[in-house]
């Protein structure tokens, strides 16, 4: 809370400079109001010691993404006046959650304190979720962490247990706070100086630096398309892009994984493999597309359109949301349309695990690939012994089984929430994108994977209400909802 109340100063400072002395004061004030309140909670809470480490450490988790938006919604309803504080708190949980759906228009509707606002509580968002993996997520074998977890039923006589070996959090978020924050920082701000050097403007660019480390997707302008940097630009984010797939590319001493290599590493690999064979199979249809509609030869066009294709597609699947200004050059080029479900099922896999990205996370889904491809190898020698060592057995067997319980509770989660809202009145094809952009925290899927944009400002409230939510549900993953239920965590 006090993190979040002191960043209000930056907006501050920001209005202060640009002449806009009634926004500065609005957030001004309401930093103050926010310090004064963490101040109170922090002296009322000072001695308290919980029942159960494990449940106090979740449901500060849980009202740190259900209150904190409701303190980042006043400054930006205030300033902007010509908004409800349903709608202004709706935004909040959509940036704090690195969601990046939005429901004011990016060019008129909005000035450029209150975008950089935005982008701060998408970044702010980013940096809690990836804290609170390392150091709450990870001693409690969620988030991911269960896949690989050598604490599963059978092995060496232990049972798996959701909630099992905690520290105190203060210790683990102190040290690992300042070991990570410093690379957080570090690389936006590497990433907003190349964007600058290519020729962005310096506001733009330190909005798309956070919104790549966060990947929220947030964008004071219509989009990447419509940025000044261009292709330098796109190819610095799609670099820093990649370090939401695998744990390993800034946390490797974290986890015990010092001597692995990165390309090693099965979110890794699984990721690079989804990011070349995609835009690959991309790239052949609108090829054959061009040729059977004989369309004359244009090299570069064909190499724009495959560039295009690569960023959107790591974008996505790393739940950033980012369209390329080629994205669509493809169309134009072959004549064919992109299906965006293929950018639907990208969302869903997500990132990796320990990183700002959303999603069900890679790590899961190569642990059903694993588990599948030794079945069918089973099929051709049923006695046949898999020599892959004992971390690749347990993520075949015991991960794989976690595995698909979470895939099933991702099904049930979205048949819920598409249920949800059509009792409000979405549509059906609406609701499913809608459901899905929500529970990967992949917002602008709403414009790009349905037959026709889908506007967020055009649905019910009720139906809003829903998909904050499901945001909050998507950010914190299903398994730890039910962790926080199990009565074994009330105990101490």
């Amino acid at each position: 809370m006090a993190v979040g109340a002191a960043a209000m100063l930056l907006p501050a400072l920001h209005a202060t400079v640009t002449g806009d002395g009634a926004t500065a004061r609005v957030f001004l004030y309401c930093a103050g109001l926010g310090l004064m309140l963490a101040l109170v909670t922090g002296l009322a809470t000072a001695n308290h010691e919980p029942e159960s480490i494990p449940r106090s450490q979740l449901l500060a988790l849980v009202a740190a993404f259900g209150l904190l938006p409701v303190m980042f919604a006043l400054p930006f309803w205030i300033a902007l006046g010509t908004t409800s504080f349903f709608n202004a708190w709706f935004e909040m949980v959509s940036c704090f959650t690195t969601t990046g759906a939005t429901i004011y228009d990016a060019v008129s509707r909005l000035n450029e304190t209150l975008h950089l606002w935005r982008a701060l509580v998408g970044w702010l968002g980013g940096l809690l979720i990836w804290l609170a993996a390392i150091s709450i997520l990870a001693p409690m074998n969620l988030g991911g962490f269960e896949v690989r977890s050598p604490a599963q039923a059978g092995e060496g006589g232990q049972r798996f247990s959701q909630i099992g070996r905690t520290a105190r959090t203060t210790e683990r978020l102190a040290r690992y706070s300042a070991r990570l924050v410093p690379i957080y920082v570090g690389l936006t701000g590497v990433l907003w100086l190349a964007l600058v050097a290519s020729g962005e403007r310096p506001f733009v660019a330190i909005c798309h630096a956070m919104s790549v480390l966060a990947t929220s997707g947030i964008s004071p302008l219509q989009g990447v398309p419509h940025a000044g940097s261009g292709f330098l630009g796109e190819l610095a984010m799609f670099c820093l892009m990649i370090f939401a797939l695998s744990r390993l590319t800034f946390a490797r001493s974290l986890f015990g994984d010092d001597g692995r290599s990165l390309l090693r590493d099965p979110e890794m690999r699984m990721g690079l493999a989804l990011v070349l064979i995609v835009p690959g199979l991309l790239f052949l249809r609108h090829f054959v597309g061009a040729v059977e509609d004989r369309t004359e030869g244009d090299l570069p066009g064909a190499f724009a359109a495959l560039w295009g294709a690569l960023f959107t597609v790591l974008s996505f699947l790393t739940t950033t949301g980012f369209e390329s200004a080629w994205w669509q050059g493809s169309t134009s080029w072959s004549g064919l349309d992109t299906p965006g479900l293929v950018l639907v099922g990208l969302a869903l896999i997500g990132g990796g695990t320990a990183t700002t990205a959303g999603g069900v996370k890679l790590l899961r889904v190569y642990a059903l690939w694993v588990h599948g491809r030794r079945e069918l190898e089973r099929l051709v020698h049923p006695n046949s012994i898999g020599t892959d060592g004992a971390e690749a057995r347990r993520i075949r067997r015991q991960g794989a089984v976690i595995s698909w319980i979470f895939f099933m509770l991702t099904a049930l989660s979205v048949t819920g929430v598409m249920l949800a809202l059509s009792l409000t009145g979405v549509e059906f094809e609406q609701a499913m994108v809608l459901t899905v952009a929500a529970l990967s925290t992949t917002g602008p899927l709403a414009q790009v994977a349905a037959e026709a944009p889908i506007s967020y400002a055009g649905i019910p409230d009720a139906a809003k209400a829903v998909l904050a939510g499901t945001m909050v549900l998507g950010r914190l993953e299903t398994l730890a909802i039910i962790a926080l239920l199990n009565p074994a965590s009330w105990r101490r």
